[in-house]
């Protein structure tokens, strides 16, 4: 099969388009035919060598977020046929897939620690396949798993986002940022939401936002008053980091939580008060990783809302380093596929 894959950390040029052995099922294993795989920023830190999960090693093929249809299946797999359109679910904590699952303090992440979808065939254990329904794209359904399962567990799971609340969402444009959107809105909640353009201030509000302002030029903490009546807001998700916490501190209303599942502008904090903090009674709070049962009503509920898929643009998989610049770029509004 072709796959793009790299031997060694280093820009775009690192990357190489190759024949590679086909993946071999084991008893419990699935083989797809990838239809749509979706970038995500680990794609890039990691080629990079800014960052590697645990039991990263060479050769390396990316691709977290995959969906396709099976080609084949291991002797005892029993919820999948060839033919079935499926979309995977990248967290195989515990679950040993492939020869390079040899360390028991690794994380088994598809795409991150072994093979992802990087390739025209991707190997799944069948216990982290869904169904994609006939309703749904394999484009769309690629879009769905690191994006809204991490948004899916930050907003309900540690947030504890109900109706009626309001929720302020920076980085609209991002993948990340219009599955917290679209999730938000229908649990039924007021959606607040900043982006760097008002290109994307215009777009969010068509996704679902009641109120957009760009965090380049407006003061968002005075913004988040202003809308809410003097209040401020009850949650703020951010996976930004340092860049927009203060403005984001200041949003809060009394109690407020601010949950936060990313460190893209870095990973130092100042708290501009302590006295602010708990006079207001303001909570700060870490996603940690989604659980895998939260992948199937997460899933379902995306299946079954109002929502869009937002795919940016679509690459080649021979032209995954352009993809992948371009994603560096955050010129882009939802997400960018590769297509094998």
């Amino acid at each position: 099969m072709k796959a793009m894959l790299y031997h060694r950390t280093g820009g775009p040029e690192v990357l190489e388009y190759a024949d590679v052995a086909d993946p071999q099922p084991g008893a419990k294993d699935v083989i797809i035919a990838v239809a749509a795989t979706a970038l995500n920023h680990l794609d890039i830190v990691q080629r990079n060598g800014w960052f590697t999960m645990p039991g990263f090693r060479f050769p390396h093929i990316a691709g977290m977020d995959v969906a396709g249809t099976v080609v084949v299946v291991g002797s005892d797999v029993e919820r999948f046929a060839v033919g079935d359109r499926v979309v995977a679910d990248p967290s195989l904590v515990g679950v040993p897939v492939g020869s390079k699952l040899d360390d028991g303090d690794d994380l088994f992440i598809l795409g991150a620690t072994v093979d992802g979808g990087y390739a025209e065939l991707c190997l799944v254990p069948e216990t982290h396949l869904h169904r994609v329904p006939a309703s749904i794209s394999l484009a769309a359904a690629a879009t769905f798993p690191t994006c809204y399962l991490t948004v899916w567990h930050a907003l309900f799971a540690v947030g504890e986002l109900t109706a009626g609340e309001t929720v302020m969402i920076h980085a609209a444009g991002s993948g990340t940022g219009v599955a917290a959107i679209q999730f938000a809105k229908q649990r039924g909640a007021t959606v607040i939401a900043t982006a760097g353009s008002d290109a994307k201030c215009e777009r969010a509000l068509t996704i679902g936002c009641d109120f957009v302002c760009n965090n380049r030029t407006t003061d968002v903490a005075a913004f988040a008053r202003d809308v809410t009546d003097g209040r401020g807001v009850d949650m703020v998700f951010d996976h930004i980091g340092p860049a927009l916490f203060e403005a984001s501190f200041y949003s809060l209303a009394t109690r407020g939580r601010f949950v936060t599942c990313g460190n893209t502008s870095g990973d130092q904090l100042t708290v501009p008060s302590i006295g602010h903090m708990y006079h207001s009674g303001l909570r700060i709070l870490g996603s940690d990783p989604y659980r895998n049962d939260e992948f199937e009503p997460a899933w379902r509920a995306f299946c079954d809302g109002t929502f869009d898929a937002v795919v940016d643009s679509e690459f080649p998989l021979a032209e995954a380093g352009a993809a992948q610049q371009k994603m560096l770029t955050s010129d882009f509004f939802g997400k960018i596929l590769l297509r094998p």
